[in-house]
């Protein structure tokens, strides 16, 4: 009868101990999974808000060049002869907006995805045909405000398309 008991004593505790090690491979395994998880999320987040600023700070230099455009629109509605110096100061402050607009569309291709930094681009190229204008409009060309006001809209849509784009990007996210 003991060496019965041996066995049987013996073998409950290999199975305790084999129970023992399922358990903690599973439970280990499950911490594994939910860290990872963890990990991910986290990940993804700070992806997401990295992004949500990146996008928040482009929008907020596009409309500072929209209120500079407003601005220009309004001197050409008026004597733009004799407004002159003050279209020169709106030039410069153009210039400087559009530098902190480029750097911000650097900062989109950085963060992305590709399709949100191609309308982050679109949006910066749509500058180009209304400082042009601004310029031509300094150095006398009387076309050049009709040109400057159909460069104005091209700018507008650049920037819904952007919003749109971005949204549907973090959306996804």
């Amino acid at each position: 009868m003991a060496d019965s008991a041996f066995w049987i004593a013996s073998l409950t505790a290999g199975t305790a101990v084999l129970a023992s090690w399922v358990t903690s491979r599973g439970t280990a395994r499950a911490a594994r999974i939910q860290a990872d998880t963890t990990t991910r999320a986290q990940r993804a987040e700070r992806l997401r808000d990295s992004r949500r600023t990146a996008y928040a700070d482009l929008m907020e230099r596009a409309q500072r060049m929209g209120d500079l455009y407003w601005k220009v629109s309004d001197l050409c509605a008026d004597d733009v002869i004799r407004r002159l110096p003050e279209l020169d100061r709106l030039r410069d402050r153009l210039r400087d907006e559009y530098s902190g607009l480029r750097h911000c569309t650097w900062i989109v291709s950085l963060e992305g995805p590709p399709e949100v930094a191609e309308a982050a681009d679109a949006l910066r190229r749509t500058t180009t045909p209304a400082y042009r204008a601004v310029e031509a409009i300094l150095d006398g060309d009387p076309t050049a405000p009709d040109r400057f006001d159909s460069a104005y809209a091209p700018f507008w849509q650049a920037l819904r398309n952007f919003v749109e784009r971005g949204r549907r990007a973090l959306e996804v996210m």
